[in-house]
């Protein structure tokens, strides 16, 4: 034996990742106070070693396009590793698909928000959860299909296969919109939908993203005779036979690797239509507008995953005669780690609880998710990638080093920015927004104002927010610094008010004005961080 080893950090295991109390506070201000034993079960389920390592096998083991049978038949399948399968029932069997729309109570989709966010051991399977949550809304336009398609949507039952949807016990259900001449730009698709004598349409064209092919109905895009059109195409038609949708490639991705994203060409589809012809984008925005939702609050877990990581490592971890959670310049870095994830987890939770009193019509709850959920979109899902970087960098070298876990996570951060929408199209929305929706603004001030006088910093912040709206000449070319602004004041106002004293006082006076550097660990002195740095270390044990 060469040598004795020692100052090791143990694993991050046996801890219940609902332990948060920003969570579990955020959950009962929103009405779903009720939830908190279905959060804390799932929360241990989420912190046991086995759910860690299915997440793990999960993305070094992707999925495998099979186009062809052995005797050259198209199949079209996508094989995944077990792991993927033991995630997904987890993850339906909890009602993270389905339950917010099958449940009437208040606060229902705060609950769901808050299982999607601490059921955080694999990205990738979140996909085609969040597909199939956001599906419902936008497929209740068409009263018809949703009557046939909802209750097989929202039951927390996982039924894996290929097979005539009515047939199955269970459905999941995917998004297949851009191409590859538009990207966000899906006025420019191509696909064309032909109608039928039957009533129903002929798809032709392409997808260039389709994401988890193998679920078993899709919300699409096409141009019909009246206009971009939105449809629902089956994978299998009601006879057993595959419905012409071919799986091109898979994509070889940066990260999300668990999870399936493919290139798919219609070769004269099946489709029934959703919406009137022509309203395709607005019919399909009740889906999108629910994932994005969802890019928040996965970036937000995101966070909280890499801050409790960090913690915990700093917590067991010595370095020049103590341990590293003892040492000033590292507290820094760690409660700048904590103020980020804080602030966008009550961002979150805010949105959440905004979509549930919007889905019972609250109309001033609708407004305020509309500003809140574009600026939250762009602002957390931005400030994860670099939030990631900095929490993997406390583990030194060993967190470069893929069985530390934060290489993965690292690889997942830049995603939830760019899906449904970049960093570009979610501060130009928030424009479009402000432009034909302004009662939208003022309730998205109205919100922000609640803090009014309780915080000068604050205060301050807000007025430049509502300044930053007067030079309309310029102010596409300066659509990222607004949406920031929005995005920072309101976080401001939601700690200012609900947050721990201490998280509210180091956010306003490190986001708010100027003063602070670039990167995390830039904390002005004389703040109080231990009530910061105590939240942030997972309990173990």
């Amino acid at each position: 034996m060469t040598h004795e080893v020692f100052n090791q950090v143990p694993p991050l295991t046996g801890h219940d990742v609902s332990d948060e109390a920003a969570l579990l506070d955020g959950l009962a201000r929103e009405g779903a106070g009720w939830a908190a034993g279905e959060v804390h079960e799932l929360g241990r389920l989420a912190g046991t070693e086995r759910a860690q390592e299915q997440g793990r096998l999960a993305n070094e083991h992707p999925p495998v396009l099979r186009t062809h049978d052995r005797t050259g038949h198209r199949i079209d399948e996508v094989e995944y590793h077990p792991a993927w399968h033991e995630l997904m029932t987890v993850a339906v069997t909890h009602g993270l698909h389905g339950s917010a729309w099958t449940d009437g109570r208040a606060g229902v989709h705060v609950a769901r928000a808050a299982k999607f966010y601490v059921w955080r051991v694999d990205a990738g399977h979140g996909c085609p959860i969040s597909m199939t949550y956001a599906a419902v809304p936008a497929l209740r336009q068409a009263p018809e299909l949703a009557a046939q398609y909802e209750p097989l949507l929202t039951k927390p039952e996982y039924d894996y296969g290929l097979r005539a949807p009515l047939t199955k016990r269970a459905l999941l259900a995917g998004m297949s919109m851009t191409e590859k001449q538009g990207g966000s730009d899906v006025r420019a698709n191509t696909t064309r939908a032909t109608p039928q004598a039957d009533g129903t349409y002929r798809l032709v064209g392409h997808k260039w993203f389709t994401s988890a092919p193998m679920c078993d109905v899709f919300l699409t895009l096409a141009q019909a005779p009246g206009g971009l059109t939105c449809f629902l195409v089956p994978r299998v038609l009601p006879d057993g036979t595959l419905n012409p949708l071919r799986l091109m490639r898979l994509k070889d991705k940066l990260g999300n690797r668990s999870n399936a994203s493919s290139e798919i060409e219609y070769d004269d589809a099946v489709a029934w239509r959703v919406g009137d012809e022509g309203r395709g984008v607005r019919t399909i925005i009740e889906m999108v507008n629910m994932t994005r939702l969802d890019c928040v609050i996965g970036a937000a877990a995101g966070m909280r995953h890499g801050l409790t990581t960090a913690a915990h490592h700093a917590a067991h971890r010595a370095a020049f005669g103590r341990a590293l959670i003892d040492q000033p310049l590292m507290r820094n870095v760690l409660a700048d780690l904590a103020i980020e994830s804080e602030a966008a987890t009550t961002l979150m939770l805010r949105l959440a609880g905004a979509t549930d009193r919007s889905v019972r019509g609250d109309e001033t709850e609708a407004a305020v998710k509309r500003l809140g959920l574009a600026v939250g979109k762009y602002w957390v899902c931005k400030r994860w990638p670099a939030h990631a970087a900095e929490a993997l960098e406390c583990l030194g070298g060993n967190g470069y080093v893929e069985e530390s876990g934060m290489p993965r996570l690292f690889r997942e951060s830049p995603l939830n920015s760019i899906w449904e929408g970049s960093g570009n199209v979610a501060a130009l929305d928030l424009l479009r927004a402000t432009l034909r929706e302004p009662h939208a603004l003022q309730a998205f001030f109205d919100e922000v104002d609640l803090a009014r006088g309780a915080d000068p910093r604050l205060d301050a912040a807000v007025k430049e927010a509502k300044d930053s709206f007067a030079d309309a000449a310029t102010i596409e070319f300066r659509a990222r610094r607004v949406a920031e602004l929005l995005a920072l004041v309101l976080q401001a106002s939601l700690l200012v008010r609900h947050g721990h004293p201490a998280v509210a006082d180091a956010f306003c006076a490190s986001r708010l004005g100027g003063g602070r550097g670039a990167a995390f660990g830039t904390l002005p002195p004389g703040l109080d961080l231990a009530p910061i740095i105590d939240r942030a270390v997972p309990k173990v044990g």
